[in-house]
């Protein structure tokens, strides 16, 4: 079982005593200890916003301000990194509006299709009727269509590094759960 199964099954949790049976609370604790190793991780509200926001059964449950957070958040970051590997040049006022706007654009793809990349027709199965599913050629993942060209490249790597972010904070906390 990996780090977002156990946190999965620890927001599900009819209860979070944390005694010498129960120990429903460690992945929780977990991922909180290992976002404070490194100010400014974003995996704990990556995984908040995919797994239990997006889980909530009942209205009270989720936390739309999450999102709000995490799209903000995502927005600053998308913007530092574009500015820093040079997307496009900001050398005229006209030039650092549009800039702006492609990081927001980015941005707000890159999360979306990272929140849900799944192909529709199977379900994120990869399998159709028995067979791969003739959509998404068996990957499981959905075309990235909301984005096309220089926008759609910088999309892509911006998934790649929600992913890398991801996985890192649940290494981290993985790790935490061994000690």
């Amino acid at each position: 079982m990996g780090f977002a199964d156990s946190y999965i099954h620890a927001i599900g949790a009819s209860n979070l005593k944390d005694d010498e049976r129960h120990h429903q609370a460690e992945p929780l604790m977990a991922s909180a200890f290992a976002a404070a190793d490194l100010t400014g991780d974003l995996g704990p509200l990556l995984h908040r916003v995919k797994f239990f926001d997006s889980l909530a059964r009942n209205e009270f449950e989720g936390n739309p301000g999450n999102l709000v957070q995490l799209l903000r958040l995502w927005i600053a970051e998308v913007t530092k990194r574009g500015r820093a590997r040079r997307w496009v040049p900001e050398n005229t006022a006209w030039d650092a509006e549009a800039a702006l706007k492609l990081y927001r654009q980015v941005a707000e793809h890159s999360l979306a299709y990272w929140l849900d990349g799944k192909c529709e027709p199977c379900g994120g199965t990869g399998v159709e009727q028995t067979r791969a599913c003739k959509c998404c050629s068996g990957t499981g993942k959905a075309e990235l269509t909301m984005a096309a060209g220089f926008v759609r490249e910088h999309t892509l790597n911006m998934v790649s590094e929600l992913h890398s972010i991801a996985d890192g904070h649940a290494a981290r906390a993985s790790s935490k759960l061994r000690r």
